[in-house]
């Protein structure tokens, strides 16, 4: 173990299904704060993801936190938009949260990012959302500054979640790189 009970490592194709699994357990506290996500798994929006998922696990960018069992605890799906570093997903399972795994999996994904900007989407509101990335320097961008891919990705957000108002896209800069 190279952290306090886990350690990281690339994802593998196969546990797709355990990804899923565990996003939905993690997307369940939503639900305790009036967000529920009640779309199908066939559900476009959710079809899209998941797809993006694969593609991500496919290419090597996709990681797992993992116990000394080997069961997964959490994860971070990586890929690009607009031809910048994008952090596509980060999960926790509920019952491993709170031990540093996200941290973890964020600071792995800032790392992978090379010192570019890596940008993101999520909630503004919601306390383990975007106050959580601004303590790992990350800032909320105004959508007008954002490139194509990342304003794409908010409309498709904001057709399918609940709260669309609330969804932002998010920058960390890298050392010398100005946020758009």
């Amino acid at each position: 173990m190279d952290r306090s009970g886990f350690h990281l490592r690339s994802a593998e194709p196969h546990e797709f299904q355990e990804l899923v699994r565990i996003d939905d357990e993690a997307c369940s506290l939503f639900a305790g704060i009036g967000l529920a996500f009640d779309f199908a798994a066939d559900h476009p929006f959710a079809v899209a993801e998941r797809r993006r998922w694969q593609a991500a696990l496919a290419e090597g960018n996709a990681h797992v936190a993992t116990d000394g069992a080997g069961a997964l605890l959490g994860f971070a799906v990586l890929g690009f938009m607009d031809g910048a570093p994008h952090l596509e997903q980060l999960s926790v399972h509920p019952r491993a949260m709170r031990r540093g795994i996200g941290g973890a999996l964020v600071a792995l994904a800032v790392d992978w990012s090379k010192n570019r900007p890596l940008w993101l989407t999520t909630y503004g509101h919601v306390p383990w959302n975007a106050p959580y990335y601004e303590r790992f320097g990350f800032s909320r961008v105004a959508e007008a500054d954002c490139g194509p891919e990342v304003r794409a990705a908010l409309a498709a957000q904001r057709s399918a979640l609940p709260a669309p108002e609330q969804r932002v896209a998010m920058v960390r800069p890298g050392p010398s790189a100005n946020a758009r």
